[in-house]
């Protein structure tokens, strides 16, 4: 059988993994080859580009125009609204 070292595991992710480990009983080794195989046997997890999913689902822009324009149109916006009545440089 192969191995497999990761190497620099922030240690949030570790306890998490840990401790998921710990739940259901098994070694953390046990539990990372449980969830690679996991997401390994669904047919289109790794086949769809996350990009492309998050476009379909939240939709693409409509608006018309160049983007000079967009951003023009969205800077007016941002300088009529009330929540923005002090100058800031993120927002002008």
């Amino acid at each position: 059988m192969a191995n497999l070292q990761v190497r620099d595991l922030d240690d949030k992710l570790y306890e998490s993994l840990r401790a998921r480990a710990a739940h259901e009983r098994r070694s953390i080794s046990q539990e990372v080859i449980h969830i690679l195989e996991k997401y390994l046997s669904l047919p289109t997890a790794y086949d769809l580009n996350p990009t492309d999913e998050f476009l379909k689902l939240a939709g693409s822009w409509e608006e018309g125009g160049t983007a000079q324009e967009i951003v023009a149109k969205i800077r007016k916006g941002r300088r009529n609204s009330p929540r923005f009545t002090r100058s800031h440089e993120l927002f002008d």
